[in-house]
C-alpha cells in the first residue's frame, strides 16, 4: 500500500564520522600504508615561526591535492566543493563533519607564491617512492621507460613563428670525444673545430603557454604538448622517476640522466632496461652498455630507398674492418666525419663497370659509401638481445608497467590535459600525479 509522504523530520543523531567510511574505501587503505607526516619537515623552511597569521595545515593541504589527483578532479574549486560534501575525504583529511573547509584560493595562491620554485614537489615523490621500497614493492631488477603526451592549455592556431637556437643533442661533447678517439686510433688528424655559430631553426612558439612544444609525430595528434616521460620498476609497476618536456623534445635525449638520477637516488641497481623503437639510437644503446645495463629496445625499421640495395646486404668483415657489397667487392675506410660515423669507400673504376650499380648508388662519382657508427657494435648487441628469447619475453612486459601506468593516469586520474601553464607547473603535475598513483597501488597491495 502506498502511504502518504511523510513530513521530514530533523532528528539528533550521536554518530561518529568513522562509522559513516566504508572499511575497504580506498582513502582509509592509503591512510594505512603511507606516513604523510614527512611534508610537515620538508616545508617547513617556507613558513615563519613567530610571525603572521596560523597557516593551514601543510599535511592536510597536500593531503587535499592529493584528493584531486587521486579521484581525478581537475578544478580546485570543485574539489573545496565536494571536500564539503564527502564525508570520506573530510575523514581523510581529519575533518569534522560541520568544520569549514579551506577557501579554494588558500590553495592556488600557496601554490602559486608559497611553493613556487621549490623541491616540495620532488621531494613528495622521492619520499613516496622511499615508502614503497620499504614495503618491498620495487624490485630494482628490471625498469621500463616511455613518454606520454599531455595536451598542453593552449591553442594550436594561436602561434607565432621564432627564429630559436637549435639545441645540441645532449650525448655531443661524448660523440667529439669518440670522433677524436677513432680518428686518432686511424692515424688522422684531429677535425678542425667549427668556428660556434648559433644555429637557428623557425619554429612555431603558443601565445598562451610559450614553455610548450608543437608536436608532430606519426600517429599522433598535431598541437601544443608536453611530454611526461616515466620510469617505472617491472615487479609491481612503481613509477621510479617521472620528468615532463616540451612536446617537441625527443624521447631519447633525457632518458640517460633520468636513468641516473633514479639509480643513484634510490640506490637500485637493474640489470635491464626496456624501452620502446623511440629510444633506439646508437647513443642510448652505448650509454646503457657503459652503465653494464642490458638495453632490450623495440625494433625501428631502417629507411630503404626504392630500387635499391639495403644496408644489411653490405657485409661487415670484422677481421679487416672493411665491407663487402653484394658483388662482393671490398669497401674500405677512409675517414670519420664530425657526426660520429666511419665513411667506408669502394674502388670508383669497379663501381663504374658494376652490372647492378643502378641498384647500389646514384652518386655521379660512381663511388658506393657505406657508413658506420663509431657506437655501432652497441647497437648490434642491442639488436641481438632484442632477438632472443628472454628479450622478448623482458619487452613483453614493457606494456604491463609503464604503458599500463599511463594508461591508468589518463583514464582515472586526468591526465591527458595540463592543469597549468608552463613547465614548472606541469611537471608539479606529474609529480604529483605519479605520486598518487603510487599510492594507490602501494594501498592497494598492501589491502591485498
Amino acid at each position: 500500500m502506498l502511504k502518504d509522504k511523510t513530513p521530514q523530520q530533523y532528528e539528533l543523531e550521536m554518530v561518529a564520522i568513522d562509522q559513516l567510511v566504508p572499511k575497504d574505501h580506498l582513502v582509509r587503505l592509503i591512510d594505512l600504508a603511507i606516513d604523510f607526516e614527512f611534508i610537515r619537515d620538508e616545508v617547513a623552511h617556507l613558513y615563519c615561526k613567530n610571525n603572521g597569521r596560523p597557516a593551514v595545515d601543510p599535511v592536510r593541504m597536500f593531503k587535499i591535492l592529493f584528493l584531486g589527483y587521486l579521484f581525478g578532479i581537475q578544478s580546485e574549486r570543485r574539489l573545496i566543493k565536494e571536500i564539503q560534501v564527502n564525508v570520506a575525504y573530510r575523514w581523510f583529511l581529519g575533518m569534522g563533519l560541520t568544520e569549514d573547509v579551506i577557501h579554494h584560493s588558500t590553495l592556488s595562491q600557496n601554490r602559486i607564491k608559497r611553493f613556487k620554485d621549490s623541491n616540495i614537489y620532488q621531494s613528495i615523490f622521492d619520499n613516496i617512492v622511499r615508502q614503497a621500497m620499504k614495503q618491498k614493492l620495487i624490485g630494482g631488477y628490471s625498469l621500463f621507460a616511455d613518454s606520454t603526451h599531455l595536451k598542453a592549455n593552449a591553442n594550436k592556431k594561436r602561434y607565432d613563428i621564432e627564429d630559436l637556437k637549435v639545441s645540441p643533442s645532449v650525448y655531443v661533447e661524448q660523440l667529439n670525444e669518440a670522433v677524436l678517439q677513432d680518428r686518432e686510433d686511424e692515424g688522422k688528424k684531429p677535425l678542425k673545430c667549427k668556428e660556434e655559430t648559433p644555429c637557428t631553426k623557425p619554429t612555431k612558439v603558443s601565445r598562451t603557454d610559450p614553455d610548450s612544444g608543437f608536436m608532430v609525430r606519426d600517429e599522433k595528434p598535431k598541437g601544443f604538448f608536453y611530454l611526461d616521460h616515466r620510469i617505472v620498476d617491472g615487479k609491481h609497476g612503481i613509477i621510479v622517476d617521472t620528468h615532463a618536456t616540451a612536446g617537441n623534445v625527443h624521447d631519447s635525449q633525457p632518458i640517460i640522466s633520468r636513468l641516473d638520477r633514479a639509480l643513484d637516488t634510490f640506490e637500485i641497481n637493474p640489470i635491464a632496461v626496456g624501452l620502446d623503437a623511440g629510444y633506439f639510437t646508437a647513443a642510448v644503446c652505448h650509454n646503457l652498455e657503459e652503465r653494464q645495463l642490458v638495453g632490450v629496445l623495440g625494433y625501428r625499421r631502417p629507411n630503404k630507398k626504392k630500387g635499391y640495395f639495403a644496408k644489411r646486404e653490405y657485409q661487415y668483415q670484422a677481421d679487416t674492418d672493411t665491407y663487402l657489397c653484394p658483388q662482393g667487392e671490398t669497401l674500405i675506410y677512409k675517414a670519420t666525419s664530425r657526426t660520429g660515423y666511419r665513411h667506408y669507400y669502394c674502388d670508383p673504376s669497379k663501381c663504374g663497370r658494376c652490372p647492378v650499380r643502378n641498384q647500389c648508388t646514384a652518386s655521379k662519382n660512381q663511388t658506393k659509401v657505406i657508413t658506420r657508427h663509431v657506437w655501432q657494435s652497441s647497437v648490434e648487441n642491442a639488436n641481438a638481445i632484442r632477438l632472443s628469447d628472454w628479450g622478448k619475453k623482458l619487452y613483453r612486459r614493457r606494456a604491463e608497467t609503464v604503458e599500463r601506468s599511463f594508461a591508468d593516469a589518463k583514464q582515472h586520474h586526468r591526465h591527458r590535459y595540463c592543469r597549468y601553464r608552463g613547465l614548472p607547473k606541469v611537471t608539479a603535475q606529474c609529480l604529483l600525479a605519479a605520486a598518487c598513483q603510487n599510492m594507490k597501488k602501494m594501498a592497494l597491495m598492501a589491502a591485498h
